[in-house]
């Protein structure tokens, strides 16, 4: 199969695509993420409607430089509907954290496929997490074995490694956790013979 392209820079995505056996190449999304966000809450846009026109504006902006199917991907986490972003440093990290302890919070995973600057189709995933209720020697612990890498998740953790500790319950899709609902993704994509059928 050839002609996807993935706009994302995320390892995880690709590994996802790549685990699946969907080849693509990869192309950087110029969408400034901050901004976007910014103009979507201020018209009253949700978390997860947030999610899903990030994915849409970067499949869209990176398909109108490059041929193909263009996939765009994005995941927000809400809090009672207050959408969180993601920390710079560890110091947040642990304030993060310690916010999310004891608390259930929702990730929206969304997925967009767009060619030449229209979208064909998109799709979005939510799931519900609980954090259990650590202690602060573990926190810190985590925190110090995992280091800059929990930096790259919305929040500070990975589900498919010692973050799973974190949590009492997990509700939803993985694939979707870690960041592309994959079978409505490859349900498209089957449909649109750009993957075997």
């Amino acid at each position: 199969m050839t002609g996807l392209v993935l706009a994302s820079t995320s390892v995880t995505r690709a590994g996802i695509l790549r685990a699946a056996g969907v080849g693509f190449r990869v192309e950087a999304p110029d969408v400034d993420e901050a901004a976007v966000k910014l103009e979507l809450l201020s018209h009253g846009i949700d978390p997860g409607g947030v999610a899903e026109q990030l994915a849409a504006r970067k499949a869209a902006e990176v398909s109108m430089r490059v041929a193909g199917m263009v996939i765009g991907a994005d995941q927000t986490l809400d809090v009672d509907g207050a959408l969180f972003d993601k920390v710079p440093t560890l110091a947040e990290a642990r304030v993060r954290l310690m916010a999310l302890r004891g608390r259930e919070h929702r990730l929206h995973s969304a997925v967009a496929v767009a060619s030449a600057g229209v979208t064909l189709w998109r799709g979005t995933s939510q799931a519900t997490l609980r954090m259990r209720v650590f202690s602060d020697a573990f926190l810190d612990g985590y925190l110090a074995r995992q280091g800059e890498q929990v930096l790259s998740s919305v929040g500070c953790y990975q589900l498919e490694g010692e973050g799973i500790q974190l949590f009492a319950e997990v509700r939803g899709d993985f694939l979707a956790i870690l960041g592309l609902p994959l079978l409505p993704l490859l349900g498209f994509l089957r449909a649109r013979d750009a993957v075997a059928s």
